[in-house]
């Protein structure tokens, strides 16, 4: 439990109500994955407003469950952001994605769902 995410900050947030975290597990699974690939869509798509906004809406979810791979996912935000037509952020993008994929598969593991 907890290897590819943590639950220090949904734990100090819920303040003991366990019916609260198993809430906010369920929403990470219904919206982080999707969001996740709506970006990677848009990344290859170079559309850079749909990668700004679905990088932006992923940020708070994803420093709350401390997946570890906020740094990079501002990175491909801004690109976004920025419209940085000569950089590649393909290797953020599959850190992102990975740490996504790992702590969605964990978190549904752990919470039954």
């Amino acid at each position: 439990m907890e290897k590819n995410y943590k639950l220090y900050r949904v734990r100090e947030l819920a303040d003991g109500d366990e019916d609260f975290i198993m809430a906010i597990a369920a929403a990470f699974l219904e919206e982080v994955p999707e969001d996740a690939a709506r970006l990677k869509k848009a990344v290859a798509e170079a559309d850079y407003y749909t990668t700004y906004q679905a990088a932006h809406k992923m940020k708070p979810t994803i420093d709350m469950f401390e997946l570890g791979v906020l740094q990079d996912l501002i990175t491909v935000q801004d690109w976004g952001k920025l419209e940085k037509k000569g950089e590649d952020i393909s290797d953020e993008l599959k850190n992102v994605l990975d740490a996504v994929k790992k702590a969605s598969d964990e978190i549904k593991k752990d919470f039954n769902l």
